[in-house]
């Protein structure tokens, strides 16, 4: 008997699960929220099957009824998000408004959607108090004055939120445009988060000197010392020409390839000559004389033939004298404003 029991018992629960799924997923009657999400459904799979301008018409009918449909569900019966009078339906229906309006096929959360969506979260949470009536028979009216206020306040809020989402993208674009701005400290930030993993030396500061150097060895290695002290005579305009293209062509990708600029720096050290590459910063800094990186190039007379000797190497206008460069390799960093030139 127990065993029976047990057995229609569990029959028994089966039947009021069957019933709670049946009233979900079947209407009570033709104009219901149920008939709105089978009509989105049936609208996506048909504009799966067509093209053109037919496919693009199907589905915006599709998001209408999705939309009207998810809004009416969680209205009959709303919860509201702890401490506020928006309901959790308003946000989720302002979200697929959201992706309506801005999304795109291949990507539904662009930044835009993401920082719309709180307003108009708010701007649906305070459409129904401008109306009164229930169906096919509202009308339109003024909310009272208690009501304004909490309309303003929350719509208001979600202004703030959006904003707040806004200027993190802001930031986060800013700092794919311009990553040198990273030198300064944002470890305080609640926006700047990828600061967590950045290095106090700009990347792209030292990555233009990485190329330069090269170029500058290509253009001195090998010469006659007289060309070469001629070279260095003209070496604001030789470095900066071969900067301009480094810059052009190593950081064509970000915006901030126009703040940077090269210098050189040229001194005499005993019998040779000492060339400093400057890669200078002339974006924004927290530091007002900015900063700049340096790599140092020694440039040598270098016999290619004969007996060596003191006074045979200080005829740096010998034929047979040419110039050997070696550039370090590391770079360094500097905050504040580059050396004066010479």
């Amino acid at each position: 008997m127990q065993l029976i029991r047990d057995v229609f018992g569990l029959f028994g629960i089966v039947e009021s699960v069957y019933e709670r799924i049946k009233k979900i997923l079947i209407p009570p009657k033709a104009y219901s929220w149920q008939t709105l999400i089978y009509l989105s459904l049936f609208s996506w799979l048909m504009s799966s099957l067509c093209v053109g301008l037919v496919k693009d018409l199907i589905a915006f009918c599709g998001w209408l009824f999705l939309i009207f449909g998810t809004a009416w569900y969680t209205t009959d019966s709303p919860l509201y998000i702890p401490g506020t009078n928006m309901p959790i339906g308003a946000v989720i229906t302002g979200f697929l408004v959201s992706v309506f309006a801005f999304g795109h096929e291949e990507n539904v959360f662009t930044p835009r959607t993401i920082f719309l969506w709180p307003t108009i979260s708010g701007i649906i949470t305070a459409i129904p108090e401008f109306f009164e009536g229930t169906g096919t028979e509202a009308k339109a009216q003024i909310p009272k004055i208690e009501e304004r206020q909490k309309i303003l306040i929350l719509v208001g809020s979600c202004m703030v939120i959006s904003c707040w989402l806004k200027f993190y993208f802001v930031t986060e674009n800013w700092l794919n445009e311009y990553p040198s701005l990273l030198v300064d400290n944002y470890q305080g930030s609640a926006f700047v988060m990828k600061t967590l993993s950045t290095d106090k030396i700009p990347k792209n500061g030292v990555l233009i000197l990485d190329k330069l150097a090269p170029q500058v060895e290509a253009q001195i290695a090998g010469q006659p010392w007289s060309q070469v002290e001629q070279w260095l005579l003209n070496a604001g305009q030789n470095v900066g020409n071969l900067g301009k293209q480094v810059i052009q062509v190593t950081l064509a990708e970000y915006e901030e390839r126009f703040l940077w600029r090269i210098e050189p720096r040229v001194s005499g050290v005993k019998d040779a000559y000492k060339l400093d590459l400057l890669s200078i910063w002339g974006g924004p800094s927290s530091n007002p004389r900015g900063y700049y990186l340096l790599k140092s190039c020694r440039i040598d007379p270098v016999l290619t033939s004969g007996s060596i000797s003191s006074q045979t190497v200080k005829k740096t206008e010998d034929k047979n004298t040419t110039a050997e460069i070696d550039c370090e390799r590391k770079t360094l960093f500097f905050a504040g404003s580059p050396p004066a030139q010479q």
